[in-house]
């Protein structure tokens, strides 16, 4: 992986050199068993026929934690034709969309399959590495993808790295609420909005009707829209590792809510944002 070099310091510090998979598949079936961690996707079913008529074959398809369709694809090594192959599926995906509701509905219940969003589905590329082509044809697409290179470490340890993440969306702009303290909760949201985006190159924003998501590969942030007297973030960040401060840090662990994240934040003067942004960058080291 590019520029990360991973070491042994028990008795001593040796090197761990990292090596690709042997087929194809044991990438296939490591990702798929732990996808939902990996990816933030739930897992829905392996080697999809696409029938007669496309005679092809989905490596993986899921749904991730935004109601987004996903298509996962898997390469050993590097292989020119990942990107095509899965915009091909993507496309086929777009135009069966009544079949990809019935097996969200078979495999996670008919209320996973009422949630489905399909303004923004999503091809994840997994392979041994990536060209400078790809990653410059992928930012010059409108679909969402994700290129992620993978490496096993020893015989226990997998990374994986994003090469290219590119949403599909648009850029959503801030919309104030009526009022001039509306008006302040709308610059706190865009303020929120710069520092999310700025806490690396592979952020994405998704805009769902209820909550807007920042991801890479997985949500580490949903930001709701600004209520009457604040602005609710909620993160990825463990709330048993944070010293919670009533009227700004909540354990939401088994509550309901918009969004992904154990952990809310009540942002309610420019102050708060400051006080929020070690909670920001802990959230986006842990996606």
């Amino acid at each position: 992986m590019s520029g990360l070099r991973l070491f042994n310091t028990d008795g001593g510090v040796t090197e761990v050199t990292p090596y690709l998979a042997e087929a194809e598949a044991d990438v296939q079936h490591l990702v798929e068993a732990h996808m939902e961690t990996l990816l933030g996707v739930r897992f829905l079913v392996s080697e999809y026929g696409t029938g007669p008529v496309h005679g092809g074959r989905i490596d993986s398809l899921g749904l991730d934690e935004n109601g987004s369709p996903v298509i996962v694809e898997y390469k050993r090594s590097t292989d020119a034709g990942v990107i095509h192959q899965g915009l091909f599926y993507l496309a086929w995906l777009v135009d069966h969309r009544r079949e990809f509701e019935y097996l969200v509905r078979d495999r996670l219940g008919a209320a996973a399959a009422a949630r489905v969003r399909w303004s923004g589905p999503r091809l994840i590329c997994i392979a041994g590495d990536f060209t400078r082509y790809d990653v410059h044809a992928v930012r010059e697409h409108r679909r969402s993808i994700d290129l992620v290179r993978y490496r096993l470490f020893g015989d226990d340890l997998l990374g994986l790295e994003t090469v290219a993440s590119v949403s599909g969306g648009a850029p959503v702009a801030g919309r104030a609420a009526a009022g001039s303290h509306g008006a302040s909760l709308a610059g706190l949201a865009n303020t929120v909005d710069e520092m999310l985006l700025g806490l690396g190159d592979g952020v994405n924003r998704v805009q769902r009707k209820q909550y807007r998501a920042y991801q890479r590969l997985r949500n580490f942030a949903c930001v709701c829209p600004p209520q009457r007297s604040k602005l609710l973030v909620y993160l990825k960040a463990d709330p048993k590792r944070v010293d919670l401060v009533p009227g700004f840090t909540r354990d939401v662990r088994g509550l309901g809510h918009h969004g992904t994240g154990d952990l809310e934040v009540q942002l309610r003067t420019p102050r708060d944002v400051e006080r929020a942004q070690e909670l920001f960058r802990a959230s986006y080291a842990a996606a």
